[in-house]
This record gives structure tokens, C-alpha cells and sequence, in this order.
């Protein structure tokens, strides 16, 4: 069980963290704000035994990923168990239409709208939603984040997670695995990933610890950092297979050895980042002096990226040594 009080501790202390930081840049909002769906592609299994279906919602492309259930594989599903929700309820919508299907479960990879936006209509059907702790503190209460410069409202209490967890667990679902477990302080600290390792599937379901085409943020005013990012990549690459799909919050499914390449990329921008922090550099002066020239053809804008890791690196000044 929890530790609810140490929980709640730390919980207190990020809410007094972000209470006092000044906005960052209000074009980042524009950079991150949540779309709203209004179409599906499905990326169907390798072959139709498989139980697993990725399905990116076109405007924004947030994944939402859906494990069937059936009481053999060639009979049609009646049930199913979604790993997060995308911004729209729309997304959860789809599935309570189709007759004989019901939502069973949804986990939420972290609090933040884009992840959530189907908890209240997967609650009204009967569905249970699955969460860390903190994910569901944070969805209790307005949520200021200053490099969107912007605060989320809480959802309402119907909405929110029903089952909430700080260590790993497993559970079975129509006679298959669903394994899942906290990463730490990485994009927040409140970050999951759900694996299904049975054969028919091996998927990896990582959220937004995960990024394809950008740079991932660490979210400073909800406990992520960049070390933490570094820490929870290595976690999952220690949970993957050669051959694991892994789905991050959005994009395209990737490899393991994309997981890699982001883990070497993560952990030069860390040792790079802490070195000119310990020269007297802000967050300007990296951007200026190129701090991460070697991976912006694959990552993109760093902009964010280093302010954003700049801030959070700041707050953990204790643990990376040296700055002051």
C-alpha cells in the first residue's frame, strides 16, 4: 500500500514549488497544447491473433492503446482494457457505441489532459481507471504549469482514478498479463508504464516518458526532471525485449533500439547540461553554445527541452552536486 503521508508530503511541496515560478514562455503552450480528435487510424496487430490494436486519434495524435478481451481468439470481443484516453472523451466514446463491448479498465499514464480526457465517460459506463497516486492528486486540483503557461481544473470526482498505485504490479486480464509500475520522477512523477509481455502481444506502453520527432519534457511542477528521465528510459529499456513494440504517447510504434537512442541522447544532454550549470551558464547560454547540436536533427526545437531541464535540474541541485 501507498505511504499516503510521505505521499502527501512531497505532494505538498511540488504544489509550493510551482506556486512560486514565474512563466517560462507563453509560446510553449501553444507548443503542447492537447488537440481534439476527430479521427481514428487504427494500426491493427501483426495478424489477427494478435489482442493488442494502437489506435492514434489524427488531430494531435495522442495513442490510445486497446487490449481485447475474448474467450478464445477467434471469437469476437466483449470487453476491453484501454491505456490512456486521449484528450476527448470521443476516444472512449467509440468503444462504448459497438454492441457487447464494454470498457473494463483504463490506466492513465500520468495526470496531464491529453492523457485523460475519456476518465469521466469510462467511469459513467462502469469502468474502473487505474493511476499513480499522485496522478490522482494532481487531477483533484488545479494544476498550474508554468512552461504552458497555463492551469488545469480538476476533474470531476467521478472522474478521477479509482485504483491508485506507487509500486509495480501485475494483473491478468481474459487470461492475459497486463503488467505495470511507477517510473519515478521523469516526465512527472507520477508516470507509469503498462507492459502486456505475453507472446501475442509484447507491447510497451510508455506515455510520454517517450518522444518521437520532439525532445520529451521533464515536467518540473509535477516532480519530473531529467535525471529522472534518464533513470526511467533505463527502467524500460530493462523491461523490453529485442523484439518489443514500444508505443509512446504519440508517433508512431517504435523499437527497442529507439528506446536506446533516446536513453544515449538523455543521458549526453544530462552530463552536458550539469557541466555548463557548474560554469555559472543559464539556460540561455547552452541554447547559445549549442548544448545539444548533436541531436536536434532527430529531436527537433530544443528550446523547451532546455529550459524546462534547466529548471528541473535546478530543483535537484543536491543530487547532481557541484552547481553551488
Amino acid at each position: 500500500m501507498p505511504d499516503r503521508h510521505s505521499d502527501r508530503r512531497h505532494f505538498l511541496r511540488l504544489l509550493a514549488g510551482a506556486a512560486a515560478t514565474v512563466p517560462l514562455a507563453r509560446r510553449a503552450a501553444a507548443q503542447v497544447a492537447p488537440k481534439t480528435p476527430v479521427e481514428f487510424t487504427f494500426t491493427t496487430g501483426r495478424d489477427e491473433r494478435d489482442p493488442t490494436s494502437v489506435i492514434s486519434a489524427a488531430a494531435g495524435g495522442r495513442n490510445v492503446v486497446a487490449l481485447y478481451g475474448r474467450t478464445h481468439p477467434d471469437a469476437k470481443a466483449s470487453s476491453v482494457l484501454l491505456v490512456n484516453g486521449g484528450a476527448s472523451a470521443a476516444n472512449a466514446a467509440g468503444f462504448i457505441r459497438q454492441p457487447g463491448l464494454a470498457i473494463e479498465c483504463l490506466f492513465n499514464t500520468d495526470w496531464h489532459p491529453e492523457n485523460t480526457g475519456s476518465n469521466l465517460i469510462v467511469a459513467e459506463s462502469g469502468g474502473q481507471i487505474l493511476a499513480h497516486e499522485f496522478t490522482k492528486q494532481y487531477l483533484s486540483i488545479d494544476r498550474p504549469v508554468e512552461w504552458q503557461n497555463t492551469t488545469h481544473k480538476p476533474l470531476p470526482a467521478k472522474a478521477l482514478p479509482t485504483k491508485t498505485f506507487t509500486k509495480a504490479g501485475s494483473m491478468t486480464f481474459w487470461g492475459q498479463t497486463v503488467q505495470y509500475g511507477p517510473l519515478g520522477q521523469a516526465h512527472t512523477d507520477g508516470d507509469i508504464y503498462v507492459f502486456f509481455p505475453d507472446r501475442d502481444a509484447n507491447m510497451l506502453v510508455v506515455g510520454d516518458v517517450m518522444t518521437v520527432g520532439k525532445y520529451p519534457i521533464a515536467d518540473y511542477t509535477s516532480g519530473g526532471w531529467l535525471g529522472g528521465l534518464v533513470t526511467a528510459t533505463k527502467t524500460l529499456l530493462d523491461l523490453a525485449k529485442p523484439d518489443t513494440r514500444i508505443v509512446p504517447g504519440e508517433g508512431p510504434i517504435q523499437t527497442r533500439a529507439d528506446l536506446q537512442a533516446q536513453y544515449d541522447m538523455l543521458s549526453a544532454s544530462r552530463d552536458a547540461f550539469v557541466k555548463m550549470m557548474r560554469q555559472g551558464m543559464s539556460a540561455d547560454d547552452m541554447l547559445a553554445a549549442g548544448a545539444t547540436k548533436a541531436f536536434d536533427a532527430k529531436w527537433g526545437d530544443p528550446k523547451l527541452f532546455v529550459k524546462t531541464s534547466y529548471r528541473g535540474l535546478w530543483l535537484h541541485v543536491r543530487e547532481v552536486g557541484g552547481i553551488v
